[in-house]
């Protein structure tokens, strides 16, 4: 019995035509289905994830605190609570039901300053929901990237080709990123921790924000500094300065505070670092299913073109920050 028959079951739906895949997400799948009773967005949960000790209760303190951002009254697509719940679980699958909202993300050429300035305004918000002063520990980067490299020699020759002009850049990115959370200002807050244009679907000037999986305690000026780089077209490999500029005013205009040592922010965004590994290992078969193969060959390859042109563009993104 398929997880959509078991569907039916469980809450007396009665589907009207086949699920629909839905496009976005790199690690769980999403679909839209059409039930007599709604429209629902169904996210099945990666089960390789989901057998990580800390799986369970990072997604009970995620919960929490998109209850928070929904009490705001944050614009979030907000998972449905069934039975005192939001996660649910049939069969040994864990998954969330969302109401469906008919939104799209952005498209990158379709992104203006007026959208990044609503994403700085919005992110404000969300970083003013609970702000608190912590000494933080952040535990040190240490992939073995010689390992990476010497396996993906074996198993892939073209991506071990990509890999191995980069290694002296990741062992950089790593051992700089290292140094630099040592000086990040010891200041909390909840932090989504994958806003990127995926993530928001917009019908007209309305929106909702997704994903919210992720949410976390973290440091806002880090997300400020990795947001308004994705916002202004970093992963197209691409920035535009004005939009890079209309996020961070964005955030300013609504109260948000602006970091003052943005040097050292750039050296702590090196999280496509471990997005990179994340990859590495799809393509390899480590803690992962044999479907997820081919998207860790695409993603290994555009977070490599992202590092390259990261470093590449050091100077030009520190002479544009506010």
């Amino acid at each position: 019995m398929s997880i959509f028959e078991k569907l039916e079951s469980a809450y007396h739906w009665k589907l009207k035509g086949a699920p629909v895949p839905l496009t976005g997400g790199f690690m769980h799948k999403m679909y839209r289905i059409e039930t007599e009773q709604g429209t629902y967005a169904l996210k099945l949960l990666n089960r390789f994830v989901m057998r990580r000790e800390t799986a369970m209760g990072n997604y009970a303190e995620a919960e929490r605190l998109e209850r928070l951002l929904e009490q705001r009254g944050i614009p979030i697509l907000p998972a449905l609570t069934i039975g005192g719940r939001k996660m649910q679980e049939i069969d040994g699958e864990y998954f969330y039901l969302f109401d469906y909202y008919d939104g799209k993300p952005l498209r990158a050429d379709e992104i203006t300053e007026y959208h990044c300035a609503r994403m700085g305004s919005v992110l404000a918000a969300i970083h003013g929901t609970d702000r608190k002063n912590a000494n933080t520990e952040y535990k040190n980067m240490s992939v073995d990237w010689d390992f990476y490299l010497s396996a993906m020699e074996r198993a892939d020759q073209r991506l071990y080709e990509m890999l191995r002009p980069c290694r002296a850049l990741l062992a950089e990115g790593q051992e700089n990123g290292n140094r630099a959370r040592k000086r990040l200002p010891h200041i909390l807050a909840v932090c989504h921790n994958d806003m990127d244009r995926k993530n928001v679907l917009w019908n007209g000037e309305d929106y909702r924000i997704i994903d919210l999986e992720c949410l976390s305690y973290g440091n806002p000026m880090l997300e400020l500094f990795e947001l308004a780089l994705c916002w202004s077209g970093y992963e197209e490999c691409q920035i535009n300065f004005r939009r890079f500029r209309a996020f961070l005013r964005g955030y300013a205009n609504a109260g948000g505070e602006l970091p003052t040592d943005w040097a050292t922010l750039y050296d702590c965004n090196n999280g496509r670092l471990e997005w990179l590994e994340y990859n590495l290992k799809r393509v390899l078969g480590i803690d992962c299913g044999e479907d997820e193969k081919q998207m860790g060959i695409e993603q290994t390859e555009e977070t490599i073109r992202h590092i390259i042109y990261y470093a590449k563009m050091r100077e030009q993104i520190l002479e544009h920050c506010i």
